[in-house]
């Protein structure tokens, strides 16, 4: 049977495609920007969206290829992009997986135990989460740079220190799995218990295979954070080796020359580590997501 829609409900399909399909073209656009930079010769940021010729310059100093010059010289790349990608992956992983561990064990805490300073400490990480971590530069290096002098592991120019530093800012995803959890009716553990489980079994077995899709989603936004995060990584790292990639791009733009195609080029590999970790965990992103206004 047909269905019927009057003219203003049409109108408003309309407006609402219209609406998205200019919301997607807002997104998209800078990317296909970074993207024509990288194949456009030359380091120029102007130009036609479309390159009249494509070159693969910048992506074969961005894989620390040999290029030819336009005299006919042979450049060797003596900026490690790659090993800045790999250092930013390394971070990234390591650090989003303590923040899953710490938060997911913290939440369950706040959500299913009674204790004193309950309401105290969860008001507390609100507040920690309003504070730019901009403010607490000084300090972050202060720390590190006295905590080297004990424990060489953690000091400046250490990549374990910076995931040291990522893994204290939980605060947010502590709040998101609390919620949660308090989503998920405690009597399934409670029904796990009767049943001769321990606490811990009814917490390991029962609820943390349910919730699975927000501890991914987590984990994925803790990745962008990691992989995308600048100003701490900016002065807990030094030497050219040890960069990530957001800190080791700024080599490409210096006062005397902008060389906008080797960082666009940078820029996109950069996304490739987000990508592969979004495709991966991309079948529980919706239920995570989309699970509290579900249940709430």
């Amino acid at each position: 049977m047909a269905i019927v829609i009057d003219k203003s409900q049409r109108w408003r399909v309309i407006a609402a495609h219209a609406f998205l399909i200019f919301l997607c073209a807002l997104v998209l656009f800078p990317v296909l920007v970074t993207i024509s930079i990288s194949f456009r010769p030359g380091n120029f940021a102007t130009g036609s969206l479309i390159p009249k010729e494509i070159s693969l310059e910048h992506w074969r100093f961005a894989l620390g290829l040999p290029v030819t010059n336009a005299d006919g010289r042979v450049i060797i790349p003596d900026l490690p992009v790659l090993r800045w990608l790999w250092n930013s992956v390394k971070v990234a992983t390591l650090s989003a997986a303590v923040a899953v561990l710490l938060s997911t064990t913290a939440a369950y805490a706040f959500a299913r135990l009674k204790f004193a300073g309950k309401k105290a400490s969860l008001m507390g990480l609100m507040l920690m989460q309003m504070f730019p971590t901009v403010l607490a530069l000084i300090a972050i290096h202060s720390i590190f740079s006295r905590l080297g002098h004990t424990f060489p592991l953690f000091g400046i120019d250490s990549p374990w220190a910076l995931v040291l530093s990522y893994s204290g800012g939980i605060a947010l995803h502590i709040w998101t799995i609390k919620g949660f959890y308090e989503t998920i009716p405690a009597e399934i553990e409670e029904a796990a218990t009767v049943d001769g489980a321990t606490p811990w079994q009814a917490f390991w077995r029962v609820l943390l295979p349910m919730a699975l899709p927000i501890l991914m989603v987590v984990f994925l936004l803790a990745f962008i954070g990691a992989v995308n995060e600048y100003p701490v990584a900016s002065i807990l790292l030094r030497s050219q080796d040890q960069l990530t990639i957001a800190v080791g791009s700024k080599q490409f733009l210096y006062a005397q020359k902008y060389l906008w195609g080797d960082f666009a080029a940078a820029a996109v590999l950069s996304g490739l580590p987000i990508a592969i970790v979004f495709i991966l965990v991309q079948r529980w992103m919706i239920s995570g997501l989309t699970s509290g206004a579900n249940k709430g």
